[in-house]
């Protein structure tokens, strides 16, 4: 019996569905684990059942540990800590794990701009000062897992592809390697390229196209932003292509860039620029290539911004 910790930071709670959708491969694997530790399905005190043990946060031992979402708080920094100590395996789970997620977007400012704009500067709210005292602090920045402490492997996606969770746990619990592909989106995407833009940028919101995808033209030079040539394969699961792109939308960006230390910002306006595209038109650029993955320093405030 393998036994599971998981524990989850700051995150939606999407991560955790996907670990559900896995579906019947979920059956197969459970009478081989134990969850000892999962805070949104299982109680557990951190401090002792009656808080008679303050201080370090106390997690069961296990051989696998999943942790899911960004690192914002001391909280979620302590329990990192203590799942890494804890757990023989551990596994970042989804975007805000691997590379910070949509929540690193907040460090394009710095900690008391946001909670100037969040508490005082807000307009549907009443102005008031931050809590104190009985919530925990929040750090200069979101962090990456990895930034923390050393995972041993990286599952990405916003959400995570299912059938790619089972097949990891799946990996591990049979002594096997588990690698994620080295590909980008665009080597399997199955849309037609010319190499060249057909027209300027355009809203995401118009038709992409009525035809089936081999019959499509590349959705980048039909003028919709794709993030494809700068996002890391590995979201088709059991689909003939890429999630979004098999839905007819251009991709986000989610499974996070092709290697730890690629920017997607260069890579995307270098991908634009070579079709006859100008980066230029994206008034945001930063923030929007690198969507999910603004931790691990690819994001930080700008001087002057407001």
């Amino acid at each position: 019996m393998v036994k599971v910790a998981e524990e989850w930071f700051g995150i939606c709670g999407g991560c955790e569905v996907s670990i559900l959708d896995i579906g019947d491969a979920l059956l197969e694997l459970l009478p081989s684990l134990q969850f000892v530790h999962m805070p949104v399905l299982v109680d557990h005190k951190y401090f002792g059942q009656k808080g008679e043990k303050p201080g370090v946060p106390e997690i069961p031992e296990a051989d696998v540990g999943i942790v899911t979402g960004c690192i914002r708080n001391e909280e979620n920094k302590q329990l990192a800590q203590e799942m890494r100590k804890k757990c023989k395996t551990l596994i970042a789970l989804g975007s805000c794990a691997s590379f910070g997620g949509i929540p690193s977007l907040a460090n394009l400012a710095t900690t008391s701009e946001l909670l100037e704009k969040v508490y005082k500067g807000s307009k549907s709210t009443d102005a008031a000062e931050p809590p104190k005292g009985h919530v925990p602090a929040l750090l200069e920045r979101t962090y990456a897992i990895s930034e923390v402490v050393k995972p041993d492997l990286f599952i990405p996606g916003c959400p995570p592809e299912p059938s790619m969770i089972a097949e990891a746990l799946t990996a591990l619990l049979q002594g096997k390697a588990f690698k994620l592909p080295d590909k980008s989106v665009c080597d399997q995407c199955p849309t037609r390229r010319e190499k060249k833009a057909a027209t300027t940028l355009k809203r995401p919101l118009e038709t992409i196209s009525d035809k089936p995808l081999a019959e499509t033209r590349c959705f980048m030079e039909q003028g919709f932003l794709c993030l494809g040539p700068a996002t890391r394969a590995g979201c088709a699961g059991t689909r003939k292509g890429p999630r979004c792109i098999s839905s007819y939308m251009p991709c986000r960006g989610c499974f996070g860039p092709l290697k730890e230390t690629s920017n997607p910002m260069v890579d995307m306006m270098s991908a634009l620029s070579s079709i006859g595209l100008d980066p230029k038109e994206i008034q945001d650029r930063a923030a929007t290539f690198n969507r999910y993955a603004g931790a691990q320093g690819r994001l930080r405030p700008v001087p002057g911004r407001k």
